[in-house]
């Protein structure tokens, strides 16, 4: 069985190829990628039958890169840390998933689900999964009202947000800036269900992108983008309640 794997974290990638050529020697490492955009060439071009598949890298995510490969022949095994909303996405189509750090029993267990899913040449639910993933994100898209009309997004996209006065500005993952005329507060009442959580009178955080938090009075949050945002003396409780929920 030939497998390729998808992670930006190198460590990850040696664990895992150290792991397999240890407990699963059934299985033919043939490529390593460190990146979405490495890995749905390498997928398209190699045709491997298993893709472990890590989900929240920088410039292309695991879902996107699912949806980017025209190749869809093989299985694919989640390899994350834990995240509620892709481990519901999962869970829903049946698919496979081993939470870091990987446990060598659960990688053994994944595979040989793998293989005897590939001998019994049971359809890939890959098409299925993305079916799933587009539907939820069509509940997701928010209108922002900005000069020039409304720009339609998914919240998804959104790093943080930003009060400036009766305005809010909006961080993308794009690196793009957006001035709305609307409060943080009326930004909130629409985000807070969303996965968002007020840190700061002046900050709304997406809580899937916080990379770290640095212990303070209130303390400061990294985001994925290494911006190092405010967390208020009095937002820090709830807001350190919630990541542990994450």
């Amino acid at each position: 069985m030939t497998a390729l794997f998808v992670d930006d974290e190198k460590h990850c990638r040696d664990v895992l190829s150290l792991l397999l050529k240890r407990y699963c020697p059934n299985v033919t490492i043939v490529a390593q990628c460190a990146s979405g955009q490495e890995g749905h060439t390498a997928i398209d071009s190699l045709r491997p039958d298993l893709v472990f598949l890590d989900i929240e890298m920088p410039g292309m995510s695991g879902f996107e890169m699912l949806e980017a490969c025209r190749y869809n022949g093989f299985r694919v095994i989640f390899t994350t840390a834990f995240n509620e909303y892709a481990i519901k996405a999962i869970r829903h189509n049946a698919l496979d998933y081993i939470l870091k750090p990987i446990d060598k029993d659960e990688l053994i267990r994944a595979v040989a689900k793998a293989e005897q899913a590939l001998a019994s040449h049971a359809p890939s639910q890959i098409d299925q999964f993305l079916g799933y993933l587009q539907s939820q994100r069509a509940g997701d898209r928010i209108a922002l009202p900005t000069m020039e009309g409304l720009q339609i997004i998914h919240s998804a996209e959104i790093y943080y947000c930003e009060s400036d006065g009766g305005y809010t500005r909006f961080a993308l993952r794009s690196g793009q800036i957006i001035l709305i005329s609307k409060t943080l507060k009326e930004v909130e009442e629409v985000l807070e269900s969303k996965g968002f959580c007020r840190v700061h009178h002046s900050y709304l955080i997406n809580l899937r992108y916080v990379q770290r938090y640095i212990r303070g009075d209130g303390g400061e949050v990294v985001m994925e983008n290494n911006k190092a945002l405010p967390v208020s003396r009095n937002k820090k409780q709830e807001f350190l309640s919630l990541l542990e929920k994450i």
